[in-house]
């Protein structure tokens, strides 16, 4: 977990303005990454979802380009990184781009109107991630064991 954080979280926050890197940040993202693909998948199995946050280029992907409130934040990413803001070109290098796939991951939840949840706060995270991935088989069983896991590893250990 500490490499997922190391090489995949931290470089993606990077790119992105300070206040949007914080351990609630980490936290969901660590949750939502082990929810979506376990960080084993980089490519959907049977499906066009892509990268560890499996994002799909007509849902996440465009959203994330489109909406009012991370649209200038993508471009500017996507030009600082050379790559055209484009659905598709997007879409298709974030199964390998793990910096780029954490971005597009942290403003999808940036779009949301509520405050990230906190510890022990498993409830609330569950509903923001439905509210934003909008997964079309949800497995809510697994994501209280996965979500606390993400916040012990965000809060050391």
């Amino acid at each position: 977990m500490h490499k997922i954080i190391r090489h995949f979280i931290s470089p993606g926050l990077a790119l992105l303005p300070r206040k949007m890197d914080t351990i609630e940040a980490r936290a969901m993202l660590l949750a939502i990454g082990l929810q979506e693909s376990r960080f084993e998948h980089r490519k959907q199995i049977g499906g066009p979802a892509r990268g560890w946050w499996q994002f799909e280029k007509g849902g996440g992907v465009k959203g994330v380009l489109e909406h009012r409130s991370t649209r200038d934040i993508i471009i500017g990413v996507c030009g600082r990184l050379v790559i055209p803001p484009d659905p598709s070109i997007c879409h298709g290098l974030i199964a390998y781009h793990d910096a780029l796939a954490c971005v597009f991951a942290r403003l999808l939840l940036w779009t949301l109107p509520s405050r990230l949840p906190g510890p022990g706060e498993a409830e609330e995270g569950w509903r923001q991630y439905i509210a934003a991935w909008r997964p079309g088989k949800p497995h809510r069983a697994t994501w209280n064991e996965f979500y606390d896991r993400a916040w012990s590893m965000v809060e050391g250990g």
